[in-house]
């Protein structure tokens, strides 16, 4: 039979958040690309929970937006509520969280592809990487789908998810699927194995789904959207997003439904010894918690809807592989859920991805030229860790091909950065979870200043218009305008003022108070001090008064966090060659040359963040390579 070939750019395996985010980033930078999929319908498919943002993940959809990936549209144009967390903490951990329509999201998002030019979307299944030799190293020549047919192109980039090798645990039932009963990947481990890519078991849960008719919302107490939508794209238009929103119930679990998990616990995969995989510490299955917090005695649990094309409600909180017949007696002890019907029963599901150490942080495959990989076979959880990566990877496939510089994002410039580094560099025993403890430099990496850390980034590499760009352009004069003239606007001591600020419990005026200083008190904002400012500037946009705000308000604490940065960047900017050889460092401890030559770290920085490299060996490595530089 005669062999099918066709020839491309790029060819992105798996179409979720990660496939999604790379294919168009690259098909939007020209090339010509092909994203596989097991099904058409599973196209930004959410299998786990409905929505989209949260703690520090809100940052990570930002950060996408602000580079020009589509998270954070797509998010605003099909959300059922949105709610900003953490309002009574300070700026750095504010969090925009969104719950999404399921279908609609992954609706949107598929139209969005198909209408996308230089992107082909192609149902089939990858089962093998094509190489060859060039220049002594292995460089991808395309993929191999299950038909027989190949696709040839010069840069691979892998998103498969939970995907490859999956099965489904559900008590005694053990299913070989993927999420949401769809195909897995069953042939394509064995090729990666074959091409030197080695590989681990991770897993990962969700809960049961109920018919909401089935629900008694009278014994639970609504949790509301925030009234002002702040939307998470800034292409967004604010007006044009107001809607009314859907709400979701919180509740609890108790002592009955802990006692039920407890005599049941031999029935649970993951205490019986089934699982194989490492499931996430953060995130853990209802059985987990009490297991390991047998003091509390209750978990919260929170209702939210699914769609609003469908009854499906999630019930967050209580993920579980329990057989069948104790969920739904374990979930009947729950206030309000006395009486529910189980649509889709919780399940664990295991799959392969990568061991850590094996990537760049351009998040190519350091063996093998061309070949990429982002997403949960990284070894991350979520879907904004996923996207986050998928549009690095995508972007930086892409300038490869084009022989522009890839883009590297440090820690000090983005969650991203926080994310890939953490990935790359550090062995994580399971799966990765974003959170804002995880970014030394928070205060700077605030989710509402995304834009001015990476926009210009995003521009330089392409996926910016110029009319976004010159939009924030105009946004960076006039915060940088304002908070000048705010400086240098000196308040007299004249009775009204004086008044105003009793009014506002406010201290009264020191000699050479400025319009500034005012802001910085803790009772008095931008907002605040506007009846003493007779020369404010008229229609200044809300998110351009939050930029004012936290600048003036946080100024001393983010010159210190910039001054802590620059240290950082010497380490950073201390390049190590790609080819140097640890294994002739005598000095060095013999698990420091092993670490550093697995990982092979591009700067003294990344070095000294990799587990079992300790700083004596940092600056062993640092007077050999001085010495090394003489020669």
């Amino acid at each position: 039979m005669p062999e099918f070939r066709e020839k491309v750019d790029v060819c992105v395996v798996g179409a979720g958040h990660a496939g999604c985010e790379a294919a168009l980033a690259a098909a939007r930078l020209g090339l010509e690309t092909v994203i596989f999929t097991v099904s058409v319908d599973s196209i930004a498919m959410m299998p786990c929970n409905p929505h989209i943002g949260g703690s520090s993940k809100g940052h990570l959809v930002r950060e996408i937006d602000a580079l020009g990936g589509e998270m954070g549209k797509n998010i605003d144009r099909t959300f059922l509520q949105s709610k900003m967390l953490n309002v009574s903490k300070g700026p750095a951990v504010h969090s925009l969280r969104c719950q999404a329509d399921k279908q609609e999201y992954s609706r949107t998002m598929r139209l969005k592809m198909e209408m996308q030019d230089h992107l082909t979307i192609k149902q089939g299944e990858v089962v093998q990487i094509l190489t060859e030799e060039v220049k002594g190293k292995k460089t991808v020549t395309g993929v191999k789908i299950f038909t027989g047919g190949i696709y040839e192109c010069r840069a691979v980039i892998l998103c498969t998810g939970t995907y490859l090798n999956a099965r489904c645990l559900c008590g005694e039932a053990i299913t070989y699927t993927g999420p949401n009963g769809l195909m897995p990947s069953n042939h394509f481990s064995k090729s990666l194995e074959e091409i030197g890519i080695a590989l681990r078991r991770f897993k990962t849960g969700t809960p049961a789904r109920m018919d909401k008719r089935s629900i008694d919302f009278s014994k639970m107490t609504p949790q509301l959207g925030d009234e002002k939508v702040i939307p998470f794209s800034y292409s967004t238009n604010p007006r044009e997003i107001q809607k009314e929103q859907e709400p979701c119930y919180l509740t609890y679990t108790n002592e009955e439904t802990h006692q039920i998990i407890r005599e049941n616990l031999d029935r649970s995969p993951l205490f019986a010894g089934v699982i194989e995989g490492t499931g996430p510490r953060y995130c853990p299955s209802i059985e987990d918690k009490v297991v390991k917090f047998a003091e509390k005695n209750r978990h919260q649990v929170f209702i939210e809807p699914e769609s609003k094309y469908s009854n499906e409600m999630y019930v967050d909180g209580m993920s579980s592989s329990l057989p069948e017949d104790v969920q739904l007696a374990m979930y009947r002890t729950v206030p309000g859920l006395e009486h529910c019907k189980i649509v889709r029963n919780a399940y664990a599901i295991e799959y392969d991805c990568i061991a850590p150490g094996q990537l760049k942080l351009t998040l190519e495959f350091q063996h093998i030229s061309g070949l990429y990989s982002a997403g949960q076979f990284n070894g991350s959880s979520g879907y904004e860790e996923a996207a986050a990566q998928g549009l690095i990877a995508g972007i930086n496939a892409s300038m490869k091909l084009q022989g522009k510089p890839e883009i590297i994002l440090d820690r000090s410039q983005a969650y991203i950065g926080v994310l890939i580094d953490d990935l790359v560099t550090k062995e994580s025993p399971e799966p990765y979870r974003m959170m804002t403890s995880r970014a030394e430099y928070r205060l700077l990496l605030r989710q509402d200043n995304a834009d001015l850390r990476l926009r210009e980034i995003g521009y330089q590499v392409g996926l910016i218009s110029e009319e976004e760009h010159d939009a924030f352009l105009r946004k960076k004069e006039l915060i940088s305008s304002e908070i000048q003239r705010l400086k240098e606007t000196i308040i007299g001591g004249a009775k009204d003022v004086q008044e105003f600020l009793i009014s506002r419990e406010s201290t009264p005026l020191r000699t050479g108070t400025t319009l500034a200083d005012l802001i910085c008190r803790p009772e008095l904002s931008y907002e605040e001090v506007a009846p003493l400012d007779d020369k404010r500037p008229a229609n200044i946009p809300d998110d351009v008064i939050e930029q004012i705000n936290i600048a003036v308000k946080y100024e001393g604490y983010i010159e210190r966090q910039n001054r802590q940065v620059e240290q950082f960047k010497k380490l950073e900017t201390k390049l190590i060659p790609e080819d140097l050889d640890y294994m002739n460092i005598q000095n060095l401890r013999i698990e420091a040359r092993q670490k550093l030559a697995l990982h092979k770290p591009v700067s003294i920085g990344q070095a000294s963040r990799i587990s079992g490299v300790s700083p004596a060996d940092i600056s062993v490595l640092l007077i050999y390579l001085e010495k090394y530089r003489r020669q």
